[in-house]
């Protein structure tokens, strides 16, 4: 077994493949770009607020800084996970600019958030994968290169973390909805109506709604609420604060309806969630 280390800079890639893995590694995040592929294994895949079971094969791309973990319950000793982490300077972006990368480029951006990957696309890619353990230099880069570029383009691909908890947001798409966002998340406190973001923006209440929507793809009501909700998985993840203290931070007023708000986004408690910090660890 190889141990991963950060990337250095003499690397271009580094890959652990781990036979008999125990999954009693810590939730933690670090600032390479990740590639994880489980095999013969079942339990919960937590990727930033995202907390879902997994089944064989698991196939996930992780972003930078974005918390994640398995978390197997099965005693099957040939439980096996290979990772592969870089830095995201080794792609360059004078190359991700040009066309032919944009793709990869998608892929990069998408992945703070998570991508999983579906079974049709673990089978494209799963034995290239395998043999990265097993091949040096040149060939070994342009075999990552050629996975990451299948995966780019592949159908089906999931996005894990809400957006809300990652903070990504396109702000080129639209001025007006950059200003709601760094409203909501300034105000996070404070009773936030709709009419006070409608006239931030200088619409009515009517036209920001179906603007917004159109935009988003939810209601405003319902972004608020998933965005309040987000903030408060970040501080549960994050922080020591008290699931009171959290709750109230967050913008809501009442600790049940928070709880039963929670549960309904996570299918599980803040308490639960909050079990999975004495994991968290940064390198």
């Amino acid at each position: 077994m190889r141990e991963v280390a950060p990337v250095k800079n003499d690397d271009l890639f580094v890959v652990l493949n781990h036979l008999n893995a125990k999954f009693d590694f810590p939730v933690h995040f670090h600032p390479e770009y990740e590639l994880n592929l489980v095999i013969n294994s079942k339990g919960n895949r937590i990727v930033g607020d995202s907390i879902i079971e997994y089944g064989s094969p698991d196939l996930v791309f992780i972003g930078p800084n974005t918390p994640h973990a398995w978390t197997g319950n099965n005693n099957h000793d040939n439980s096996h996970v290979i990772t592969i982490q870089f830095d995201g300077n080794v792609l360059g972006e004078r190359m991700l600019i040009k066309n032919f990368a944009q793709p990869l480029k998608n892929l990069l951006d998408k992945s703070k958030r998570g991508i999983h990957f579906q079974p049709e696309t673990i089978k494209l890619v799963q034995k290239r994968i395998e043999l990265l353990s097993e091949i040096q230099g040149f060939d070994a880069f342009i075999s990552l290169l050629s996975i990451l570029y299948d995966l780019s383009i592949s159908r089906n691909q999931s996005l894990l973390a809400s957006q809300g908890y990652v903070g990504q947001f396109d702000l080129n798409q639209s001025q007006r909805i950059s200003k709601v966002v760094n409203y909501i998340q300034g105000n996070m406190l404070n009773d936030i109506r709709i009419k006070q973001v409608s006239d931030l923006v200088n619409m009515s209440e009517t036209a920001f709604s179906h603007f917004f929507k159109k935009r988003t793809q939810r209601s405003f009501s319902d972004y608020l609420t998933d965005m309040r909700i987000s903030f408060a998985a970040r501080l549960i993840l994050e922080t020591d604060r008290n699931i009171s203290e959290v709750c109230f931070m967050s913008g809501f007023n009442n600790l049940s309806n928070f709880n039963r708000t929670f549960k309904s986004r996570y299918n599980c408690t803040p308490g639960e969630m909050r079990s999975q910090q004495q994991f968290l660890t940064r390198h």
